[in-house]
C-alpha cells in the first residue's frame, strides 16, 4: 500500500473514531436493512432445506410409483390432476421381479372438525384424507401415538391437526369427505420422522375400505397411484424399467426420487419463490429507505467538517485523497454494519417464522440453514449501499477549497440556487413521464408492468423535486405552530425550512415507507370493496353456506337438496368445482344446476339456454370472445379420467364473478368426477320468512353435514374479505422495519443538526429560552419533517393505489375505495412517530451547557 493510501486510511479511521456518534444512525440503518435481507435469504435457505429433508424422509421407502401419464393442470391445482389407476394392477405388478412390496395410494379432500366444532386447517392449505398404508416403508406418515386404523370409522390424524383441533386418541369427531363421516381417532402420526404435518396441511388416514368408499369416485377399485418398494439389491431405475414393460397404455412408472423432486419443485415454484420474493421486495424497500438516511448523514457530516477538510487541503492533501478518505469511512461503516446485520439476520429469520405462525401459517420446523449467498450478498449489498449513498457528499468534500479553512463557512445554504434549476427540470420531467406511464398503464390496456414502471419513475421524480417544494410545504404545514406554540413554534417552522435539501432528504425516507403502506391500504380496501360489490351485485340469495372464504370447499353435494327441502326455503343450489382440458387448455369448471343457479346468482344477460344437459357448456362472454365461440359452437372437452367428448356451447353469460367462466351440469360431470365437492350453497328464502328465522332453520339442517358456516349475504361478503385483513397485517408488520429506519433517520438528522447549531442554541438559551421551550422547538421540528414525509406518502400512495387497482382489474368489474379511517390512522401515526423521533435530540439540545455552547465555533 502506498504512503498516500496509508495516510488516507489513517485519516479515515481517526475521523471515524472522533465522530463515531455522528455515524451511529447510519450504522443502525444499514444494520437493520441488511438484517432483514439476510434474514429473508436465511429463511429461504432454511425452508428449502426443511422441505427437501421433509419429502426425502417421508418418501425414503418408496422406490417407484405407477400413475397416469397425463396430468391436467389449470394453474390453480397443486401438482395437477391425474386420472385414477385400478387397484387390481397392484396385485398383478407384485409378481414383477424386483418388487418387494406394492400398495395403492388413495388421497382426497377431507376436513376434520375440531373439539370446538370448527373446521381444522381453515381456508388456506389443503385439508386431506387418504388410505393409511400398512407397509410402513411406503407410508409417508409414521405413528407417534396409538395404532393404525383397523375397523370402519377409525382414523389416524397428523399431529399438527391434533394440536390445532385439540383432538386426542379416543376422541370422536366428524370428517367432511365431503359427506360427513363419523370417525374415532385411534392414532396420531408425523409426516416423516418428526414433522407435525406437511406444512399446515391436515391429513386423516383411513382404512382401505373407508378410503375407497368416501374418497374415490366409484366407491372402490381405484387409487390415486400405486407405490412400490424394491427388493434388496434392485435400484430404483431397474425397478421402474421392469414395471414399465408391464404397464397398460396411459400409465407411467417413475422413480421415488423423481416424485420427491417433483414435490419439492412444486413447493419451491408455487410457494417458496413467491414467499421469498415478497420478503425480498420488503427488504429492498427497507434498504432504499436506509439509503436516504445514509446519504443525509454523510451530507451533514461532510458539511460540518468543511473547515477540517479545508485544512487538509491547505496542508497538501489532494482532492482525490479527501474524497477517498470519506468513501473509506463509508466502506468501514458499511462493512461493520453489514457484518452485524448478518448476525441480526438469524434473529430476523426466527422472527419471520414466528410472525407467520401467529397469523396461522406454520412453516416446517428445523434448524437454520445459512448458504454462501446468504452471507456474501447481504455483505455486498450493505457495503455498496453505504458507499453509493456517500458518493455525492464525498465528491463535495473533495471539492473543498483550501481557503475555506480561513473563514467561517455556512453549512446550510450551499449552492441551492445553482442546483435548483437542474433539479426543477429533472424532477418535472420524471414526474410527468412517470405519471403519464402510470395513468396509461391503469386506463389503457390495462398493464401492471407499465403502471409499476410509471409508479417507480413518479416516486423518483417526487424525491428529486422534494427540495424545491420543501420550504413552501413546511411553512404551509407549520402555519398553525406560531399560534399554537408561540416562539418555539416559529423557530421550529423556520429550522425545518432553512435547509430544504436536508429536510426533503430526511422526509423522503419516511415518504417512501408511507407511500408503500398507503398503497397497500388502498389496494386492500379496494379488494374488499370489490368483493362486497360482487356479492351485493351478483348474489341475489339470502343465505350462503360455506366452509369459510370467498370460495370455500368441502361441502357435501347432498347439502343443497337437504336445505332446499326446508319449508322456509324457496330454492337452494350447490356450486362445485372441477377441472378439464377445454379446447386443449386446462380450465376450471363450475359444476352446478345452471338453471337453478340463475335464480340466485345474477349471471347477467344470458344468450341461449341454461338447460345444458350432459353435453352442453355455458361460457362467459369474455372467455368465449377469446376463442371466437358463439352459441352453437362445438368445443372438445377432455376430462381428467382421459375421456374426451364434444360439448356444445349452449349459453353465454356475464361470468367472471361468483360464477366462473365455464358451467356444466352435475350430470355431465358425474361420469368423470373424482370427489364431488361443493364450495358454496346459495339459498333463497320464501317470501315472508325473516332472515333470522331462515338462518336458524338452515343452520339446524346443515348441522349433520359437519356444521358449516351459514351466513347472511352481508356476513358472507365480510367473511370473503377477511383474508385481505390478514394480508394487510403481514404487509404492515414487514413495512414496520422501513418506517423504523426512516424514523431513525429523522432522529439522526436532528441530532447532527443540534450538534451543528450548538452555538445558536446556546445563544437562544442565553437570551432567555427555557429548556422546555428548546425541547419543544426541536420536537416540533421533528414533527414537521415527519408530517412532510407522511402527507407526501399518503398522497402518492393513494394515487399509485388507484393506478394499481385499475391496472389489476382486467375484467373492468373492480371497485376503487379510499379508506379514510385507515389513512387517517397512518397520518396520526406519522405525527406521533415524528414526535417520538425528536425526543432524544430534544433532550440533548436541552442539556447543552450555555457558556460552552456559545463558545463553540
Amino acid at each position: 500500500m502506498s504512503s498516500s493510501a496509508t495516510a488516507t486510511l489513517r485519516i479515515s479511521l481517526r475521523s471515524l473514531a472522533a465522530h463515531k456518534r455522528r455515524l451511529a444512525g447510519t450504522f443502525t440503518a444499514i444494520l437493520l436493512g441488511v438484517a432483514f435481507l439476510s434474514g429473508t435469504l436465511v429463511l429461504g435457505d432454511t425452508l428449502r432445506g426443511s422441505f427437501d429433508t421433509l419429502f426425502a424422509d417421508a418418501n425414503r421407502g418408496t422406490d417407484a410409483v405407477v400413475r397416469s401419464a397425463d396430468v391436467l393442470d389449470t394453474g390453480n391445482t397443486f401438482g395437477g390432476v391425474r386420472a385414477p389407476v385400478e387397484q387390481a394392477l397392484a396385485d398383478r405388478l407384485r409378481q414383477v421381479p424386483g418388487v418387494a412390496a406394492a400398495e395403492p395410494a388413495i388421497q382426497g379432500s377431507g376436513q376434520l372438525i375440531g373439539r370446538n366444532g370448527k373446521a381444522v386447517g381453515g381456508q388456506g392449505p389443503p385439508t386431506l384424507a387418504g388410505y393409511w398404508q400398512k407397509d410402513s416403508g411406503l407410508n409417508p406418515y409414521r405413528l407417534a401415538e396409538g395404532r393404525a386404523p383397523e375397523r370402519p370409522g377409525e382414523a389416524v390424524i397428523n399431529r399438527g391437526a391434533a394440536k390445532a383441533g385439540d383432538l386426542g386418541i379416543g376422541d370422536t369427531t366428524v370428517l367432511r369427505a365431503p359427506d360427513p363421516v363419523k370417525v374415532t381417532i385411534v392414532g396420531i402420526a408425523t409426516f416423516g420422522a418428526e414433522a407435525d404435518g406437511m406444512g399446515q396441511n391436515t391429513w386423516t388416514g383411513l382404512t382401505l375400505a373407508d378410503a375407497e368408499r368416501y374418497l374415490t369416485p366409484k366407491g372402490g377399485g381405484q387409487a390415486t397411484s400405486i407405490q412400490f418398494r424394491a427388493a434388496p439389491g434392485v435400484s430404483q431405475q431397474e425397478l421402474v424399467a421392469a414395471l414399465s414393460e408391464r404397464l397398460p397404455a396411459g400409465l407411467e412408472a417413475v422413480t421415488g426420487t423423481k416424485v420427491t423432486e417433483e414435490a419439492t419443485a412444486q413447493v419451491s415454484s408455487r410457494f417458496l419463490t413467491m414467499f421469498t420474493t415478497l420478503l425480498l421486495v420488503f427488504a429492498g424497500i427497507a434498504l432504499l429507505v436506509a439509503t436516504f438516511t445514509i446519504h443525509n448523514t454523510f451530507a451533514i457530516v461532510v458539511a460540518q467538517r468543511t473547515r477540517e477538510n479545508a485544512l487538509l487541503r491547505a496542508l497538501g492533501a489532494a482532492r482525490g485523497q479527501v474524497l477517498a478518505a470519506t468513501l473509506a469511512e463509508a466502506v468501514v461503516v458499511g462493512l461493520a454494519a453489514s457484518a452485524a446485520g448478518l448476525l441480526g439476520g438469524i434473529g430476523v429469520a426466527t422472527g419471520l417464522k414466528s410472525l407467520f405462525k401467529v397469523i396461522g401459517f406454520n412453516l416446517p420446523a428445523g434448524g437454520l440453514v445459512v448458504g454462501a449467498v446468504s452471507v456474501a450478498l447481504p455483505l455486498l449489498v450493505g457495503t455498496v449501499t453505504a458507499v453509493a449513498s456517500a458518493v455525492a457528499p464525498a465528491v463535495r468534500a473533495g471539492r473543498t477549497a483550501p481557503l475555506a479553512a480561513m473563514r467561517a463557512v455556512a453549512v446550510d445554504g450551499a449552492a441551492q440556487g445553482r442546483a435548483g434549476r437542474i433539479r426543477w427540470i429533472a424532477g418535472a420531467l420524471l414526474v410527468a413521464a412517470g405519471a403519464a406511464g402510470t395513468v396509461t398503464g391503469a386506463t389503457d390496456g390495462p398493464s401492471v408492468g407499465l403502471t409499476a414502471g410509471g409508479a417507480v419513475t413518479t416516486l423518483l421524480g417526487v424525491v428529486v423535486l422534494g427540495p424545491v417544494f420543501a420550504t413552501f410545504v413546511v411553512r404551509w404545514l407549520g402555519a398553525p405552530l406560531p399560534r399554537l406554540r408561540g416562539i418555539p413554534g416559529v423557530l421550529a417552522q423556520r429550522n425545518a425550512a432553512r435547509n430544504p435539501k436536508r429536510t426533503a432528504a430526511t422526509a423522503s425516507a419516511l415518504m417512501v415507507g408511507v407511500t408503500v403502506v398507503s398503497l397497500f391500504t388502498v389496494f386492500g380496501a379496494s379488494i374488499k370493496a370489490t368483493m362486497d360489490d360482487t356479492v351485493s351485485r351478483t348474489f341475489a340469495g339470502d343465505l350462503a353456506v360455506s366452509t369459510g372464504g370467498f370460495r370455500g370447499g368441502g361441502l357435501s353435494p347432498k347439502l343443497a337438496d337437504a336445505v332446499g327441502a326446508l319449508p322456509e326455503v324457496e330454492r337452494s343450489v350447490g356450486l362445485g368445482r372441477g377441472v378439464a382440458r377445454v379446447d386443449g387448455h386446462g380450465r376450471t369448471l363450475d359444476v352446478t344446476d345452471p338453471a337453478r343457479l340463475a335464480g340466485i346468482v345474477d349471471l347477467g344477460r344470458v344468450d341461449g339456454s341454461l338447460r345444458l344437459g350432459t353435453d352442453g357448456l355455458a361460457v362467459s362472454r369474455t372467455e368465449a370472445g377469446k376463442h371466437g365461440w358463439q352459441v352453437g359452437s362445438t368445443v372438445p372437452v377432455r376430462f381428467s379420467d382421459g375421456v374426451e367428448a364434444p360439448f356444445t356451447v349452449k349459453a353465454l353469460y356475464q361470468g367472471g364473478e361468483l360464477a366462473g367462466d365455464y358451467l356444466v351440469t352435475r350430470e355431465a360431470w358425474a361420469p368423470h368426477r373424482g370427489q364431488d365437492v361443493d364450495s358454496l350453497v346459495a339459498v333463497a328464502l320464501k317470501d315472508g320468512v325473516s332472515l333470522s328465522a331462515g338462518k336458524a332453520a338452515v343452520t339446524a339442517a346443515v348441522a349433520p353435514f359437519g356444521d358449516p358456516k351459514v351466513q347472511t349475504r352481508a356476513e358472507y361478503a365480510k367473511s370473503a374479505a377477511s383474508v385481505v385483513d390478514t394480508m394487510l397485517a403481514v404487509v404492515y408488520a414487514l413495512l414496520a422495519l422501513a418506517v423504523l429506519i426512516a424514523l431513525l433517520g429523522i432522529a439522526n438528522t436532528l441530532t447532527l443538526a443540534v450538534h451543528e447549531r450548538t452555538r445558536e442554541l446556546g445563544l437562544l438559551r442565553a437570551v432567555g429560552q427555557t429548556r422546555g421551550q428548546l425541547r419543544a422547538m426541536v420536537r416540533w421540528e421533528s414533527v414537521l419533517v415527519a408530517l412532510f414525509g407522511t402527507v407526501g406518502g399518503l398522497g402518492l400512495g393513494a394515487f399509485l393505489g388507484w393506478a394499481l387497482v385499475r391496472a389489476a382489474d382486467t375484467e373492468g368489474t373492480g371497485s376503487f375505495a379510499l379508506p379514510p379511517l385507515q389513512l387517517t390512522v397512518v397520518l396520526v401515526a406519522g405525527l406521533v412517530a415524528g414526535a417520538v423521533a425528536g425526543l432524544r435530540p430534544a433532550r440533548r439540545a436541552a442539556r447543552l451547557d450555555i457558556l460552552r455552547a456559545i463558545a463553540a465555533g
